[in-house]
């Protein structure tokens, strides 16, 4: 009997090896399956962002270029109109010449265009703002420029070009003058693009801007300068060196490879840039430049942001999995125990049987006990795991559906305001009012840039980020709120009373954050008063040696006893189809910056303080 027990012992060992084993090989199987699934989406979650960064510094980087070239564009316009400049040409001689070289002077320092100059009908130029110099361009014939004869032929033309005494690059822009007999000449204004390359530079990625036939114009990385984005064939290379254009250019071809597109504007390519052996790939988006033929290309660093966007994937999974295959491991090894200690005492009881047979029946009694404590033991076990399980999805699903509704209803309001903007902005376009047209779009680029802002403070947040807190005036805030709720105004701004405070009132925190706070509020109260004939909301502030309050009550039926026990509590909200989370952010908000958000309710109307620091 002995013998047969401890073969028994010996099998159920064996048995649980073989558990330990295939336990192992699933926690590997699990692991490498959550790895692959990690690689893939930190992958495709790299790419969503590293698309919004090329993107936002295109069309960043785009902008700046237009504001250069828009600026210097005026120039040639108004000296073709200068009776000076007609006198010059009319009658070059020292008299006209020399007052109009200082005049040329001073306007290239103030307009910081890189050269100012007049040729006359000839191609000869007789005046400049560089007359001073050893290298001026007075007595030099431009005849075969194209910015000469294209602006004799048409009234204007915008050429660039590498200069033929400067030897430095710039975009040509040339504007004829007209006599009364016909041309008498052509101003021409040169403006270099240093400033903006080394702008581009300076955020560490690279930029560069091409012409239709794919030559490098403007760019953030000198060595790459008139190189073409595909080979060029030797008689159209040969065409563009004869005309000096470029001078003696080699031409090459760009070392970027498209890898794969992912949009028209968006791809990963592979470059190897300048003093680099190996090449490296980026995300490359390309927009065009409004008002000259060109297209601007960002390429954003790919590798080391899907490595960390992989890595912190990798992370969340083993954060996930490593846990639950511990407990899976815990509860496999209380239940071999289990097994064994049932094993044991059944060998025991076969042990005592065999000897003592009187007391078999209480043996028998006792093993039943025993069984039944290793049974509600075994249940119990499991029904604390499903309970546990169930409490870690609940919250999981929880802190989900705050965050969704978090970004909704931070965003909502500055959209609503950008489509009014919008509409309006049509409007006035119609009526042939482009001046306020164009202040309503700047006010959209504003609340765009608003929009970024939130989303950038929603992030912030998740990575348990406080945020931006700086000085910020409480006027501009008051403002700011205003502006977003113009819509909302529109027919209730009889109802609102404003105490502004003085510019110089200045709190600790973040413009748009605190923004938003005020919004929350003041819809809440418009919302109170709505529909009452005498109804209001005032705004009114306070200060402190260290402290700002600022004020906002309506005279509204004030909040249900019901309502306001829970009043920062998630989801809990008397609106129809509302989400009862905007004072619960406005509280963390104001909370953040080491202020408080007091609410005082009674029959009479609601009034919500803000208390915050002075900054």
């Amino acid at each position: 009997m002995a013998s047969m027990d401890s073969d028994t012992l010996v099998q159920r060992q064996r048995q649980d090896r073989l558990v330990w084993i295939a336990f192992a090989l699933l926690c590997v199987v699990v692991l490498a399956l959550g790895l692959v699934f990690a690689d893939r989406h930190g992958r495709t979650s790299a790419y969503g962002t590293l698309v919004s960064d090329a993107r936002a510094q295109a069309e960043r980087n785009a902008v700046l270029l237009r504001s250069v070239l828009e600026k210097q564009r005026a120039v040639p316009f108004v000296l073709s109109q200068d009776s000076e400049v007609r006198l010059a040409l009319e009658n070059p001689n020292a008299e006209t010449l020399k007052p109009l070289n200082q005049k040329l002077e001073e306007l290239a320092v103030g307009t910081r265009a890189s050269v100012i100059y007049l040729v006359d009908i000839k191609g000869l130029a007789i005046a400049a703002s560089n007359w001073r110099d050893d290298k001026s361009f007075v007595g030099n014939v431009y005849s075969f420029r194209e910015y000469f004869t294209g602006a004799l032929a048409r009234g204007s033309a915008e050429h660039y070009a590498l200069g033929t005494v400067s030897l430095r690059p710039g975009l040509y822009m040339s504007r004829r003058i007209d006599g009364r007999h016909g041309p008498l000449g052509v101003v021409v204004v040169k403006v270099e693009f240093e400033d903006v390359e080394q702008d581009w530079a300076r955020t560490g990625n690279q930029t560069y801007a091409i012409d239709q036939r794919g030559i490098l114009l403007v760019t953030s990385l000198p060595e790459w300068r008139f190189w073409s984005t595909r080979a060029l064939p030797d008689t159209e290379a040969q065409t563009i060196r004869e005309s000096l254009q470029f001078g003696d250019a080699p031409l090459k071809e760009l070392p970027v490879t498209t890898v794969e597109e992912l949009t028209p504007q968006a791809s990963i390519v592979s470059a190897t840039l300048p003093n680099e052996t190996k090449p490296a790939r980026f995300m490359r988006f390309e927009v065009p430049v409004e008002s000259v033929t060109w297209t601007l290309h960002a390429m954003v660093p790919l590798t080391p942001a899907v490595q960390a966007a992989i890595q912190e994937s990798r992370m969340r999974t083993l954060i996930v999995s490593v846990p639950l295959l511990s407990l899976l491991a815990l509860f496999l090894r209380r239940r071999q125990r289990a097994a064994m200690r049932i094993a044991a005492n059944e060998a025991a009881r076969r042990e005592l049987e065999s000897r003592v047979e009187l007391r078999t029946q209480d043996l028998s009694r006792a093993r039943d006990r025993l069984e039944e404590e290793i049974k509600e033991h075994h249940n119990t076990a499991q029904n604390l795991q499903s309970v546990q399980h169930e409490l870690v999805q609940a919250n999981r699903l929880a802190i989900l559906g705050q965050v969704a509704a978090g970004v909704a209803h931070e965003i909502n309001q500055p959209v609503a305001t950008i489509r009014a903007y919008a509409d309006n902005a049509r409007t006035f376009l119609e009526r042939g009012q482009a001046e306020r047209a164009v202040d309503n779009l700047s006010f959209i680029a504003g609340l765009t840039e608003r929009i970024g802002g939130i989303t950038d403070e929603l992030r912030t947040f998740s990575r348990k980020g406080r945020g931006v807190a700086e000085p910020t005036a409480l006027r501009d805030v008051i403002e700011g709120a205003l502006l977003l709720l113009a819509s909302r105004l529109r027919y209730g701004r009889e109802q609102l009373r404003i105490a502004m405070p003085p510019d110089r009132l200045m709190v600790h925190g973040n413009r748009v954050r605190l923004e938003q706070v005020l919004i929350n509020l003041l819809q809440n109260a418009l919302e109170a008063v709505e529909g009452t004939a005498d109804g209001r909301v005032r705004v009114d502030w306070a200060e402190t040696a260290n402290t700002v309050t600022l004020t906002v009550s309506d005279t509204g039926p004030g909040i249900r006893p019901d309502i306001r026990a829970a009043l920062f509590t998630p989801f809990n909200t008397s609106k129809e189809g509302g989400l009862g989370l905007g004072l619960i952010i406005s509280k963390d908000i104001v909370a953040d910056y080491g202020g408080r958000l007091d609410v005082d309710s009674d029959s009479g109307g609601t009034r919500f303080t803000i208390e915050l620091k002075k900054g």
